[in-house]
């Protein structure tokens, strides 16, 4: 497929105001495209480089190149020369990957220049893809849409799926399941304001400790043992620890889902940060690397000696996990058979209040009949959190004042919308530690697409956990409401842009 296809695709995608139409125009482009090209097609249309970072700088990027006159360049062609900017290293590499862009922008029209130089910069990211890209392959190969779906969170990605779907066909889709020691996408919930909505919606349901920790994926094969984090990252070489305990249980074959903490003396979680430490976030904390061990706490099962448990119910799925790993390592947890009981009602409200008296986030309310749908957030998990929290993706900084001269502060905010993009719900620069303002100025500066007098404008990659007071309607921001007294919690550098909470999230919390 030439690259001229994919830029014109895009432009007409982000013109298209309806959804039918979005994926109307996805699934005709999917039906031209060979096979082989479909995971590098998938991933440009979603804004993403397959090689994540080419080690180009925003000012050898924005450097005008006369435009070729027509046409020529192929996908594959395009996806091999960023492959090669991105494997330049070692003394002259920054003149090697200039000659390389200058190699492949010369080679583009305007129109594909415009296109590759959104790409690399990061401004095109459109998260909502991801969504219509299922619909698009269906749509294309002929597919049903929750067969096409169930394989894009068994496999990971759409990328992943697309070759094998437009070469095999819809029969193709049988060959992805769950696989011992490759990761699916995590099941996730919903949030309820408070326990007794949540009791209300689950119905007879488990009430679990909501753990503060990082979110991971345990495969066991034998005397095989790999951990994966909801971003789907191998962080095996990091967490010995995990290794050895999941390696000791009486089990050949298993997938276990949990969160990795770290505790005090006292047994209460340590800062999210000590941990993130340790799963090697950028985030790092003196020694953390070395002096803090882990603990994981598993809560869900979903493989075992050859039985694949994502389509059996809950409770079966926990009373697998009892029976396998030790109940210090398993998550605590109340069952409320009927939730319509006055009495299970009070030992609900006191299992959550006595969760966050022992440091915790809240609780998560999990119907007892509910498969584990991977990838999905379903109604069927749902959090209850006492603080208000959601998770926003950086659009900017501003530079700081006084003692904070020279570092980026205030935060510009944005919250996922249906297209993909980002509306502002406003700025913060509270809650910040001279630590975190460090990290953060660092950190954005090599995210930045500008620099202006004011601060930088940046790729909406990262996500930040942000608590607030309240919601209300303000016609300052696009997406007509703001934040009350927002200030950050941490970055959440586990999560994707994709993950960050929507707007429509947001407007129903508006009063």
């Amino acid at each position: 497929m030439r690259l001229a296809d994919i830029a014109r695709a895009s432009l007409d995608i982000g013109a298209a105001s309806a959804r039918t139409e979005k994926i109307a125009l996805l699934a005709g482009l999917l039906r031209a495209t060979e096979p082989a090209d479909a995971p590098v097609v998938i991933s440009y249309l979603a804004g993403r480089l397959p090689q994540r970072r080419i080690g180009v700088g925003w000012n050898t990027l924005k450097e005008p190149r006369p435009p070729a006159d027509a046409p020529r360049l192929g996908v594959r062609e395009v996806d091999g020369l960023l492959t090669r900017i991105a494997a330049v290293s070692g003394k002259g590499a920054q003149g090697e990957r200039k000659r390389l862009l200058d190699e492949l922008m010369g080679a583009a029209t305007a129109e594909e220049q415009l296109f590759l130089f959104r790409l690399i910069s990061g401004e095109l990211r459109q998260g909502a893809l991801d969504a219509m890209a299922v619909e698009g392959l269906a749509a294309a190969s002929g597919a049903a849409v929750a067969d096409v779906r169930q394989a894009v969170m068994l496999s990971g990605s759409p990328a992943a799926v697309a070759e094998v779907l437009l070469a095999g066909g819809p029969d193709a889709l049988a060959g992805f399941r769950l696989v011992v020691g490759r990761p699916v996408l995590p099941m996730l919930a919903h949030t309820a304001k408070d326990v007794d909505e949540a009791l209300d919606k689950a119905g007879a349901c488990g009430l679990e400790e909501k753990l503060d920790g990082i979110r991971v994926q345990v495969h066991r094969d034998g005397d095989e043992v790999r951990v994966f984090t909801r971003t789907l990252a191998d962080i095996t070489d990091r967490v010995p620890e995990v290794v050895a305990l999941v390696g000791s249980l009486p089990v050949r074959q298993a997938v276990l889902d949990g969160e990795l903490l770290a505790f005090d003396e006292r047994g209460r979680p340590r800062p999210f940060q000590e941990t993130s430490g340790r799963t090697g976030s950028t985030l790092d904390v003196a020694g953390a690397r070395t002096t803090v061990p882990l603990s994981p706490v598993f809560f869900d099962l979903l493989y075992a000696d050859g039985e694949d448990l994502l389509d059996v119910p809950a409770a079966e799925r926990r009373a697998r996990l009892d029976r396998l790993v030790p109940e210090e390592r398993r998550v605590r947890r109340l069952v409320v058979a009927d939730p319509a009981d006055p009495a299970a009602r009070e030992a609900a409200r006191a299992f959550a209040a006595d969760a966050l008296e022992r440091g915790h986030e809240g609780v998560v309310v999990k119907s007892l009949d509910a498969f584990y749908s991977a990838g999905r957030r379903g109604t069927s998990w749902l959090k209850v959190k006492p603080v208000h929290t959601l998770d926003l993706v950086v659009l900017g900084a501003e530079w700081g004042h006084g003692r904070r001269t020279g570092t980026l502060s205030n935060l510009h905010l944005g919250a996922r919308a249906a297209d993909g993009s980002f509306a502002m719900l406003g700025k913060t620069f509270k809650g910040l530690t001279d630590a975190l303002l460090a990290w953060q100025t660092e950190r954005l500066r090599e995210l930045a697409v500008s620099e202006e007098p004011w601060g930088v404008t940046v790729r909406p990659e990262l996500v930040v956990e942000i608590a607030f007071d309240g919601v209300q309607r303000s016609t300052r921001y696009p997406a007509g409401a703001t934040l009350r007294f927002a200030r950050v919690v941490r970055y959440r550098e586990d999560k994707t842009a994709a993950e960050a909470d929507t707007v429509e999230t947001v407007a129903g919390l508006l009063p």
